[in-house]
């Protein structure tokens, strides 16, 4: 198991929330299943430029985080499905917020990032 080298720094609520956060599809995987989609699957299927190792991987690490449940169905095919706890689902207006922020300057973001490329 891969094992951090800096220790996070518990001092700064922007560190905690970024340890918690941070990942390429962690803010999609809590926005999907906030909008109804549980199953990995359907996740996957949701975002198909990501790996489903990835996914799994971001999906045990929000679990751990206390941000998702992960609910294991006694059945076969064994089913699998995702909810935000109540800490996840004060994640919903941060997110939301952002998405806000990143439509309201678009035009000015577009220009810097493919300038950039």
């Amino acid at each position: 198991m891969y094992k951090k080298k800096i220790p996070v720094s518990l001092d700064c609520g922007l560190h905690l929330f970024m340890e918690v956060i941070n990942g390429k599809w962690k803010i999609s995987l809590i926005w999907c299943i906030h909008s109804g989609i549980k199953r990995p699957g359907e996740l996957q299927r949701k975002m198909p430029k990501a790996s489903r190792r990835v996914l799994d991987t971001q999906l045990k690490q929000l679990t751990d985080h206390g941000i998702l449940f992960k609910i294991t169905y006694s059945e076969l095919p064994l089913k699998v499905e995702y909810e935000l706890t109540p800490l996840g689902k004060t994640l919903i207006p941060v997110i939301a917020f952002t998405a806000r922020w990143g439509e309201d300057h678009r035009e000015t973001l577009e220009k810097m990032i493919t300038a950039g490329e």
